[in-house]
């Protein structure tokens, strides 16, 4: 097989979006995005001898300082894309990266592609495994790959297909799930699509739900940089929920390809006795639904399957949708220099924990700024 180099956007997306494991996070918006903030994009293509594109790969590539040292880190967020079955292919495109990593002397290479590895059945609590995924991990393995200590995305999350009618879904929810959502529609609860203009005030709210639920997040232009250009090149969507035009809840829904994604999600404490994150959810499915979409991820599942675990509870209220667990193999390492490898492992927590403190900070100044609003 021969990779090329991909510079248009059309060409890319229009390719991307039909690869198996197509995600937004590996469509060329968000690759523009990621270079506003220290990264550097290179996009690849792997064809057949008959000029079939069967793989490609959005590597984003960034310069670190490792005490006096600088040297090179790649991630491939959510790729790379191909059939993991087809061992030419993945051969292939394994070998293509890992050649690459050496001979650009990075540090790492990290990918992290929807890789199905089993299921978590609800109603049993049994997880059954996906033989074909176990054995990509155990080729991964031999090939000197490591599981990330730093794993970026979620490794595991809930799918809900939205192909069948309203009322089968609905009736595929769970009992309180369809009762939360027409007791919001009940209270007056309404939802609306949002625009350009609302975003400052979602990423307030944004703000304010992470210093709640204390998860850390990053700063205010951040989020407006991304939401903004998402929505620009028609991959994002805006919806909130008012009581009385007062905003509630709200979400930035992504999609691409066959689906749509629930990646950021924020709320304030007034009013949640009406559920509004419960229609809230039911209307990005019926937003998703009539623009043609075939899948909804609700981005994010636990690691463990346990009441224990910190997202039991967000778990709960997205399986409630009717959806399916989905289990992926997670981030793998390529460490291309070992020594160097294990030294910015080392020093990777220390920096992290610098950077939280730092982040909560500016997060409580963020929600403040929304306190006292009626």
């Amino acid at each position: 097989m021969r990779s090329r180099t991909v510079t248009t956007r059309e060409e890319w997306d229009k390719v991307v979006s039909h690869l198996p494991g197509a995600h937004v996070l590996q469509s060329w918006e968000w690759g523009e995005c990621k270079t506003r903030y220290g990264w550097s994009v290179q996009r690849r293509f792997w064809e057949r001898g008959d000029s079939e594109i069967a793989a490609a790969a959005q590597i984003l590539r960034r310069t670190i300082r490792i005490g006096p040292v600088s040297a090179a880190v790649f991630y491939l967020p959510k790729g790379p894309l191909l059939d993991w079955q087809d061992g030419a292919v993945r051969d292939s495109v394994l070998s293509d990266l890992e050649n690459t990593a050496r001979r650009e002397h990075a540090v790492q290479l990290k990918i992290d592609p929807d890789l199905l590895t089993g299921r978590y059945i609800l109603d049993s609590g049994e997880s059954p495994s996906d033989l074909r995924g176990e054995e990509t991990i155990h080729l991964l393995r031999h090939r000197k790959w490591r599981f990330s200590g730093e794993q970026v995305q979620f490794r595991n999350t809930v799918q809900l297909d939205i192909r069948p009618e309203e009322d089968v879904l609905l009736s595929n929810m769970k009992q309180k799930t369809r009762y939360n959502i027409r007791l919001a529609q009940k209270r007056g609860v309404e939802v609306r699509p949002g625009s350009e203009e609302d975003l400052p005030a979602l990423a307030r709210m944004y703000a304010e739900t992470a210093d709640r639920d204390g998860f850390v997040i990053r700063s205010e232009k951040y989020y407006l940089d991304v939401w903004r250009a998402m929505l620009q090149a028609g991959l994002a969507q805006p919806l909130i929920a008012e009581v009385n035009g007062l905003p509630v809840s709200a979400l930035i829904l992504f999609h691409f390809a066959d689906r749509g994604w629930y990646f950021y999600g924020m709320s304030r404490a007034l009013h949640r006795e009406k559920m509004p994150n419960h229609l809230l959810q039911w209307e990005a499915i019926r937003w998703l639904r009539s623009h043609g979409y075939a899948y909804y991820d609700f981005w994010g599942a636990p690691d463990a399957f346990v009441e224990s675990d910190p997202m039991w509870g967000v778990f709960q209220f997205k399986t409630g949708f009717g959806g399916e667990v989905l289990r992926y193999a997670g981030a793998w390492d390529y460490p291309a220099a070992p020594l160097l490898y294990g030294a910015y492992h080392l020093l990777l927590p220390r920096m992290l924990d610098v950077t939280r403190i730092f982040s909560r900070r500016r997060t409580r100044l963020m929600a403040n700024s929304t306190r006292g609003l009626s």
